[in-house]
């Protein structure tokens, strides 16, 4: 039986920011989240490296259990909507 890959769930640098922020935790809070270095979640953000493997797989579902749903925009829409939020 083959790998099925999540097409659309790569975790790129905004994303992890992302999600980090959705928890309300700093990148070392999200750290030890994961059993990681801060380092590590810093370089994620920064896009110097993706996550992989394990770590990517451990992402995935603390934002599911988190209820995280991640949908890029583009930035024509994230300016346009930048001064709509709730209160």
């Amino acid at each position: 039986m083959a790998k099925k890959k999540r097409e659309g769930r790569a975790w790129d640098g905004r994303r992890v920011k992302a999600l980090r922020e959705y928890l309300g935790l700093s990148q070392d809070g999200l750290a030890e989240e994961l059993g990681t270095r801060q380092q590590t979640v810093s370089e994620w953000e920064t896009g110097q490296y993706q996550p992989r493997g394990a770590s990517a797989t451990l992402l995935g579902i603390v934002a599911e259990r988190a209820g995280f749903a991640y949908a890029p925009m583009s930035r024509a829409v994230e300016e346009e909507g930048s001064g709509d939020s709730e209160q």
